[in-house]
Parts: structure tokens; C-alpha cells; sequence
């Protein structure tokens, strides 16, 4: 990268953070980048959902797309750079890996396929909006790169999926001394029950396993709710879940506000070789990491079959601080990471020139007929109740 390159990409950066753009309010963030985009020699445009779509011109070979996010929670930051370091409210989450994103396929304009980078809307929202319909609209690309904060040596495999649960139940009013049980203790008894049905070994400390958080709780005596978020591993079987959890609502409503399952990619797969190879081409030891979180990455897996892994400078456990920055030569290298991973997804086979997979090929669905042949079997959203 050459000076002047990275002092634009340093700039980039500064000129996204100083634009506010919590969740619902991107907009003016989407039309700063879509100009920017512009000036970096790339065709962009806002869709109906409020994402900006960045795109170099088409040729034959694979379609590669980055995926990052526009927002961020509620809370301005002051942007200043102070002895190699840039802080502001979304420098780490996720405006860091979003900005390295479009300063590096702006210099790999030359891509003997096509390069598509997208700033979405409402990630930091329990709906993900802006990658929903990023999904439902755009066609599945050849690879996958998703933009999050894991380290400029780090490459994330996956992440947990995520249900989220609100529960209510209503009693008639009472004395307090009235033996029958009252909302609030039926409330109780129900979050207990969760926990049971998630076993004793359940927590956020490992991928592997379930855990669940009480969010919320709110009543009395007649009227009462809880607000729950269940973090779920691979070959979690989340319907069962819940038609277990109804069985013991007591009276009792509960409502499923959101669902996305698991991901995991292999170590194999095009994606996280591409990305590897790009960290130790930088100079850094790659860390294959997988996250007890949730991103866009659970989301997009659920409708495009294709290699995939997430990637971004920045130290994530900054993420919605008071103190989030990202240091400029971290920053620069993950510019430096991705252009080299998108040198080698160039390699891939296009999706229009792989031959046919059906249902029984690794990776596939019987319901996700667009598939790609290198989609990691390993990846399932599905599965069994543990």
C-alpha cells in the first residue's frame, strides 16, 4: 500500500465515523459512503432497505461479496486520532472492518470477477433488516466475507445463533398470603424451566453449548413478562425448543421475536484459506476464532449455501465502549489482509460455470437449491435438540 493509499483509507474512515448512523438512522452514512464509493472508481446505489451497495465492473470470473454494517448503538463518541490511534462510535463495531472492506476492493478495481461491497442496515437490531433483504434480493455470490471486528490476524469461523423469546402470563389478582401462585412466581417458575431444558452444562463460555440470558422481567402479582435471549450452538434444534418450552408455559404466551441459527465454517473452506493466507502474507499469525455472539454471518447462511467466514481489524472487546478506537497500522493491515484473500478468491469457479449439486452433496439443502460446489459441509443451521 502506498502512502497515499493509506493516508485515503485512514481518511475514509475518519469521514465515516464522524457521521452518526445508530440503528434507524443510516441513511446519511449510506449517502457520505455511496459518494465515496464513487470517487474510488465503483458503481453504487441504495436499495429499498437503506443499505449501500459498492460494485467494480463485471467480468467473467467469481462474484466475491463483503458484507459490513452501517450502524451502530446509540452513543457519540468524539473522532479524533491521537498517537496512531482512531477513536469513535463505530471504529471497532463496525465501521473499521466496513471502511477496510471498501479501500480494498477500490484497489483491487482490477478483479477478474466481480467485487461487491455492502454497508447494511440494522445489525446491531435483533432483525437484522438491512442483511434480510440484502438476502432476499441479491443473487448468492461465489464467496462470502463478512465485516466484524476479530483481530487483524484473526479469522472467525462462525458464531452461535440466537433466539429471542418474550414470555407472559396473567393471573388473577390476590392476597399476597393466597396460596395460588401469582404471575410473578409463575414467571419465575418458567425461566427456571428454560434452564432445565438447557441442561447443566449450559453458558456463554463455550461455542459448544447453549446459554441463556434473562434481558428483561417485568409485574406483579397479576401480570408478568420476561424478555430472553438463548444463545444456541450448532445442531441446536431451536423448534423443538420451543414447542418444549409452550408445553411448559403454565397459561402463560410465548412469544419467538427472533430466530437464526448457528454457523461454522471449516478450516477448508475457500474462504478462511483466502483469508489465512492474507494474514501471514501480512506478516501475522492467523487466529481461527469462533464466537458465542451473533452477526450477519448467521443470517446470510441461512439463504446463500457458499463459502463464508468474518473478518476485521479492530479489537472487539471495545465493541459499544466508551472508550472504542482502533489503531491505524491494525487498521491498515487489514486493508492489507483483504486484498490478498480477494487475490485468492479470485481462483474460484463462478457460480453460472459449477457443475450441478443436488440435495445429497455436502453442504446442501433440499430447500437451498442455489449451492455452491465448495460449500462447507460443516455449516448447518439445523439440527438436533442437545
Amino acid at each position: 500500500m502506498t502512502p497515499a493509499e493509506a493516508d485515503a483509507a485512514v481518511e475514509l474512515l475518519e469521514s465515516a465515523l464522524a457521521v452518526p448512523s445508530p440503528s434507524g438512522e443510516e441513511h446519511p452514512l449510506a449517502v457520505h459512503l455511496a459518494a465515496r464509493m464513487r470517487e474510488a472508481g465503483l458503481t453504487a446505489s441504495i436499495d429499498a432497505a437503506g443499505n449501500v451497495i459498492g460494485e467494480t465492473e463485471p467480468r467473467p470470473g467469481p462474484t466475491v461479496m463483503l458484507v459490513g454494517h452501517l450502524d451502530t448503538v446509540p452513543g457519540e463518541l468524539p473522532v479524533r486520532r491521537t498517537g496512531g490511534v482512531i477513536t469513535g462510535r463505530g471504529a471497532v463495531d463496525a465501521k473499521g472492518p466496513l471502511a477496510a472492506m471498501i479501500s480494498a476492493v477500490a484497489a483491487e478495481a482490477d478483479f477478474p470477477g466481480r467485487l461487491v461491497v455492502a454497508g447494511v442496515v440494522e445489525e446491531e437490531t435483533p432483525r437484522s433488516r438491512g442483511a434480510v433483504h440484502l438476502g432476499r434480493t441479491r443473487p448468492a455470490p461465489d464467496a462470502l466475507i463478512v465485516g466484524e471486528p476479530g483481530g487483524w490476524q484473526g479469522v472467525v469461523l462462525g458464531y452461535k445463533g440466537k433466539l429471542d423469546l418474550r414470555y407472559r402470563v396473567t393471573r388473577a389478582a390476590t392476597h399476597p398470603s393466597n396460596p395460588e401462585p401469582k404471575a410473578t412466581e409463575v414467571a419465575a417458575a418458567f425461566w427456571q424451566h428454560l434452564l432445565d431444558l438447557l441442561g447443566p452444562d449450559a453458558g456463554h463460555a463455550s461455542f459448544g453449548t447453549p446459554g441463556a440470558t434473562l434481558v428483561a422481567m417485568h409485574g406483579d402479582a397479576a401480570a408478568a413478562a420476561l424478555e430472553i435471549g438463548v444463545r444456541t450452538p450448532v445442531g441446536f434444534d431451536i423448534p423443538a425448543f420451543t414447542a418444549a418450552l409452550r408445553e411448559r408455559a403454565d397459561g402463560g404466551t410465548l412469544d419467538v421475536l427472533n430466530a437464526v441459527g448457528a454457523v461454522l465454517s471449516p478450516r477448508t473452506d475457500p474462504v478462511v484459506r483466502a483469508l489465512t493466507a492474507g494474514v501471514r502474507a501480512a506478516g501475522g499469525t492467523p487466529r481461527p476464532t469462533r464466537k458465542t455472539g451473533t452477526s450477519d454471518m448467521n443470517t446470510l447462511a441461512e439463504v446463500w449455501d457458499v463459502p463464508m467466514a468474518t473478518y476485521g481489524p479492530g479489537d472487539s472487546a471495545l465493541d459499544h465502549s466508551d472508550d472504542e478506537h482502533i489503531a491505524v497500522d491494525d487498521y491498515l493491515r487489514g486493508i492489507a489482509v483483504l486484498r490478498t484473500a480477494l487475490r485468492h478468491l479470485a481462483a474460484l469457479p463462478p457460480r453460472a460455470a459449477a457443475p450441478a449439486t443436488g440435495p445429497a452433496a455436502a453442504g446442501t439443502r433440499p430447500d437451498r437449491p442455489d449451492t455452491h460446489p465448495a460449500a462447507p459441509a460443516a455449516r448447518q443451521p439445523e439440527g438436533v435438540l442437545r
